[in-house]
């Protein structure tokens, strides 16, 4: 079963949030963090994916600040809408957003995860190191290819993280890749030879099934690991 709610955030910004449930009491609760193109199809779709393996899944609709109900594809006139629409994210707006999809979630009483793909990555990284400030502290947080995390690398997670990467993404450099294990040697760091960016999205160009379909498994022992 799935459903939208509506959230209200610390600041009063009332938000959509898709919320896809599990068939059985669930072992666990995961907020999913949207790329930059909203709560689509393929956001659903982990959700959903998520909801089958047992858990409560959330996304929360940050494009909500902007254009409500805003939900963009990968074609090339989405594409130049979501990368006009990319300045004007703030992680520290986009995790008071974060938060209330993660309280929403924690009321099921299960312990709760983060994840999230390229901004949603990113953002993932803070829910982990800045989340406690907003009284968000996940059970455990998986990254996917969180752009600009180098610049953030130095923060101290409160949950075990992990982190996929793409040996050949054209978006996050093998520096940033290297400020995290440098900082961070307990974060589980994966990376995942010949792929690009988005490489684990079955609805983008740059997708590989192999890699991706290992990234699932080992999120999914990663979850339920630490939530289950």
């Amino acid at each position: 079963m799935n459903e939208w709610v509506k959230l209200t955030a610390d600041d009063g910004h009332q938000l959509q949030a898709y919320v896809a449930h599990p068939a059985t009491p669930p072992v666990g609760a995961i907020v999913v963090i949207q790329e930059i193109f909203g709560v689509n199809p393929s956001i659903r779709g982990v959700a959903d994916h998520y909801a089958r393996e047992g858990f409560l899944a959330i996304a929360p609709a940050l494009f909500d600040r902007f254009e409500p109900g805003l939900q963009l594809g990968y074609g090339e006139a989405d594409m130049k809408k979501a990368y006009a629409l990319y300045p004007k994210l703030d992680p520290n707006i986009s995790l008071l957003d974060i938060a209330a999809a993660f309280h929403h979630a924690a009321a099921a009483g299960k312990p709760t995860g983060v994840t999230g793909y390229c901004y949603g990555g990113l953002t993932t990284w803070l829910s982990a190191t800045r989340g406690e400030k907003l009284k968000m502290q996940p059970a455990a947080c998986v990254c996917y290819y969180p752009g600009g995390v180098g610049k953030v690398a130095a923060e101290e997670p409160v949950c075990p993280v992990m982190i996929h990467f793409g040996a050949k993404d054209d978006h996050i450099g093998s520096d940033q890749i290297d400020a995290v294990r440098a900082a961070h040697p307990s974060v589980e760091i994966h990376v995942y030879d010949g792929v690009g960016h988005a490489f684990a999205n079955p609805d983008r160009p740059s997708y590989n099934a192999a890699a991706g379909a290992l990234a699932d498994k080992r999120s999914l022992a990663f979850f339920k690991a630490n939530l289950a």
